[in-house]
């Protein structure tokens, strides 16, 4: 299984097969079971995730009680509070397995160690932090410019493999909006 960040990494940097036996000494492969937790708000945010399989949500909870999801990562996604991991602090939020999970972590400490071993993992994280801040940016403006279905629609033809693997309520708490209201949205775009 550690061929995906194999060629993950080798998608944007250059890395030997010998090299990445060195590099993947640094991670721990988990299971994780549907619904658990890896990480949990207050607590330290001491690990930073490359899922090789399944799919894991990053929520927060309001005042209210509501879950809040603001990020959903699948097969070869990364997934940390990036700014809680880089602090070595508290995390508001909490990472959950949405379905059977399997993932390879990684501490800072062993990460910071990495990096120095091998510099040019300083570019592969720099441009995956660029990719998923750009696309949150996109996000936002998708929240600002476009109709509240407008943004459903857009969200599933873009990224059909979520619409298929992850449940509608967590579909809507990621887009701002009700189960309900996405219901109506795929009952009118079903007839």
């Amino acid at each position: 299984m550690s061929e995906q960040l194999f060629s993950h990494i080798n998608k944007y940097v250059s890395v030997s097969p010998e090299g990445f036996q060195v590099i993947i000494t640094f991670f721990e492969f988990q299971n994780v079971s549907k619904k658990q937790l890896l990480i949990q708000a207050g607590n330290s945010c001491a690990h930073n995730y490359f899922v090789l399989n399944g799919c894991l949500h990053m929520y927060f909870t309001n005042e209210k009680g509501a879950e809040r999801t603001v990020q959903f990562a699948i097969d070869n996604w990364w997934m940390t509070d990036c700014l809680a991991y880089l602090n070595q602090s508290r995390t508001d939020f909490t990472i959950q397995a949405v379905e059977d999970t399997q993932v390879l972590s990684i501490t800072f400490e062993k990460q910071e160690q990495l990096l120095k071993e091998f510099p040019q993992l300083e570019r592969y994280f720099r441009i995956i932090y660029q990719i998923g801040y750009g696309s949150s940016l996109k996000r936002m403006k998708h929240m600002f410019d476009l109709s509240k279905e407008e943004i459903y629609l857009q969200f599933t033809d873009h990224y059909p493999e979520f619409a298929q693997r992850v449940p509608q309520y967590l579909i809507a708490s990621f887009l701002g909006l009700t189960p309900e209201y996405v219901s109506e949205i795929r009952a009118k775009k079903r007839s």
